[in-house]
């Protein structure tokens, strides 16, 4: 049956035009008007046959009755009141529910569903509190290792989009991703305007992603923004009603354009060599795809062990030992607040994702065994720098598996006891005696602590720079 409250405001409106009371009607149809009045106010649903001898004794088709549309613009919001008023954002204020009345005025009506509407459409944006991002971000972690950090259904979706425009090895190239984005309908534009807190926007009117101009040669990281924005239409993604569905939704187009950077096929077949040659290395794996170091890093952990049997991990660290990224699935005891969150906790001193700050030669992987209450985990660590300062990703391994990697043979072994704080944690005595109530220092304050993400349709980016930069490049 079709919607109950418009199907009642049909039936009440060609009653009225028919000049009949609900009697009169009830008595032409063998119903009492009392039922009558629960069908039109959308609290009864009536029997197919009754719609048809109403539809008669009214002068009208069922089809008339069964339309779609509200009968009046006052009917549509009245429906639409009722509809705000049932909502669970309503309901969990506690007030009464506002029956509007004949004598309401049109004007009094269109402020309430106004006012209904905006408290519903601020309900929806996704605001990151940190306790919220902290929690959402935790429970799809904790979903991702269940699955091993692997999605089948996306990886045969990059597999196929790839294969249709005839990449068959190699680094994906810019042309190929061109020829992607034109089978889905879409032209990538390089633009130098974009919003500053988005990445791409994609205009679905006029069927064109913008992008950023190339910042570097060969703009690798182009093809993957690219990528992601296509992935949400190949994805059939909504706009995001919480802020764990938006984190779902960026780690779904993420993963897909790595499955396409770096094809399922080909990179099983890369790293099952490399494993058969007991010299699997993240460097060899990035530079054979033409990618960065953490997209390769991440790609192997979605490969690791579906496809390779090992379990695996995977940090990524700032200089200040704090954790941006992290998964596991190999044991290793990642270090996590009282929510369980990860992110934002510092890694004990003795691991080699922040071992590796301290040497001078960053050219290549430093390799480490970290000795930890898990037991032994081999890591290959590289470093890099952006404008926000150091960082270093690392991948791991159990010892069991470290006999299929390069560098196996280091002698870089420190031992965690961590999460004990005596592990590093406490100053050494001695200086603490020295220097306790005789020295002050200022901290650093992270601006991002006190910068809420914009308010908007997708978390993090400013709605009115959306679409006031839609304005200038679609024209109209």
């Amino acid at each position: 049956m079709k919607d109950l409250a418009t199907l009642g405001h049909r039936v009440r409106h060609f009653r009225t035009a028919a000049r009949l009371t609900l009697d009169q009607l009830g008595q032409a149809v063998g119903v009492a008007g009392s039922q009558l009045s629960l069908i039109e106010n959308g609290r009864r649903e009536p029997r197919l046959s009754l719609i048809g001898e109403i539809a008669g004794a009214l002068g009208v088709t069922v089809g008339d009755l069964l339309d779609d549309a509200p009968p009046s613009e006052r009917a549509g919001l009245e429906i639409e009141l009722e509809r705000l008023q049932r909502g669970n954002v309503y309901a969990a204020l506690g007030l009464p529910t506002v029956r509007p009345a004949k004598g309401m005025a049109d004007e009094t009506l269109t402020a309430l569903v106004g006012l209904h509407r905006e408290l519903a459409r601020k309900s929806k944006e996704a605001v990151a509190t940190p306790e919220e991002a902290r929690r959402a971000n935790t429970e799809l972690r904790q979903r991702m290792r269940s699955l091993d950090n692997h999605l089948v259904d996306i990886e045969r979706l990059a597999e196929d989009e790839v294969v249709a425009v005839g990449h068959v090895g190699g680094a994906l190239t810019h042309r190929s991703v061109t020829r992607m984005a034109e089978r889905l309908g879409f032209e990538l534009v390089h633009v130098g305007d974009l919003p500053h807190s988005a990445r791409s926007v994609t205009d679905l009117d006029h069927g064109r992603i913008y992008l950023p101009p190339a910042s570097i040669p060969g703009g690798h990281g182009l093809r993957s923004m690219a990528l992601q924005a296509m992935a949400h239409r190949l994805l059939g993604h909504q706009e995001p009603a919480s802020y764990a569905e938006f984190l779902q939704q960026r780690l779904e187009i993420n993963y897909f354009a790595a499955a396409c950077l770096m094809p399922r096929t080909q990179a099983v077949e890369f790293l099952a060599r490399a494993k058969a040659n007991h010299d699997i290395a993240v460097e060899d794996f990035r530079d054979a795809f033409g990618t960065t170091h953490e997209s390769a890093a991440l790609r192997f952990t979605n490969l690791a062990t579906a496809y390779l049997d090992m379990e695996v991990h995977f940090l990524r660290v700032g200089d200040d030992g704090a954790v941006a990224k992290a998964y596991e699935n190999d044991g290793l005891r990642l270090p996590v607040d009282v929510t369980g969150s990860t992110e934002g906790q510092f890694v004990c001193r003795h691991w080699s994702a922040r071992v590796a700050f301290g040497r001078t030669n960053r050219t290549t992987e430093f390799y480490q065994y970290t000795d930890t209450p898990e037991g032994t985990f081999f890591d290959s660590t590289q470093t890099g720098t952006t404008s926000a300062g150091e960082f270093s990703i690392s991948v791991g391994v159990p010892f069991v598996h470290s006999t299929w990697f390069r560098g196996r043979e280091t002698e870089n072994r420190l031992a965690s006891s961590c999460p004990d704080d005596a592990c590093c944690r406490h100053p050494d005595a001695r200086l603490s005696e020295r220097w306790r109530g005789r020295a002050w220092s200022s901290a650093k304050l992270h601006a991002h602590i006190l910068s809420p993400l914009p308010s908007g349709t997708f978390p993090g980016v400013d709605d009115q720079e959306l679409y006031e930069f839609l304005k200038r490049h679609g024209g109209d």
